[in-house]
């Protein structure tokens, strides 16, 4: 249980985005594939489960196939479970992803330190927060020592990089996926 292997696809997700990235309103796709629009509604929010005619019919409006379509499906899956590494504690980096699959948030569990040289630049917001340890992140132009329970929010396009300042630091990172379109234009 909650293993995606086990989950059907939901394709909804994968004809919205393919839609959105063709800049197609869901009228244009019904006239395309002579589909009705409540029904293609219902298939993108994952309330129908269209035939595989359907799909194939959607896919043909969208210039791409049926199984690209389910290629690039989510799993239907409302809750998942992440279990703990079982692995003995490392004195090499390392990093977990805590959320699996294509969504709308990622979450990461960083172990230890990493580059420092190394710059990041995300297009979505993202959330730090320090579960062990200690770091030191620097975010434009500023540096901000954060302990264990701290937490600091970083708008999307904000550059940085952070260290870790005590040994078996774990910093939990949870940020908007970048195929969100979450950000406006935020002109200063």
């Amino acid at each position: 249980m909650g293993d995606h292997k086990e989950q059907p696809l939901r394709v909804g997700a994968a004809v919205r985005r393919r839609r959105r990235a063709l800049e197609l309103t869901l009228a244009a796709v019904a006239e395309r594939s002579g589909l009705s629009v409540p029904f293609l509604s219902q298939i993108e929010n994952d309330r129908a489960r269209p035939s595989r005619s359907s799909l194939e019919k959607v896919a043909d409006a969208l210039r791409t196939t049926a199984v690209e379509l389910l290629a690039a499906a989510d799993p239907a899956c409302s809750v998942d479970v992440v279990r703990a590494e079982t692995t003995e504690l490392s004195p090499e980096p390392r990093m977990r992803s805590l959320v699996r699959g294509h969504h709308q948030l990622h979450a990461s569990e960083f172990t230890g330190d990493h580059d420092t040289c190394r710059e990041f630049q995300h297009r979505n917001d993202e959330l730090m927060y320090v579960a062990d340890g200690a770091v030191e992140i620097e975010a434009e132009g500023r540096a901000y020592r954060l302990g264990r329970g701290d937490t600091l929010y970083l708008t999307g396009g904000v550059r940085h990089r952070w260290r870790a300042t005590v040994p078996e630091t774990r910093v939990i990172v949870v940020a908007v996926a970048e195929h969100i379109e979450a950000v406006q234009d935020r002109t200063r």
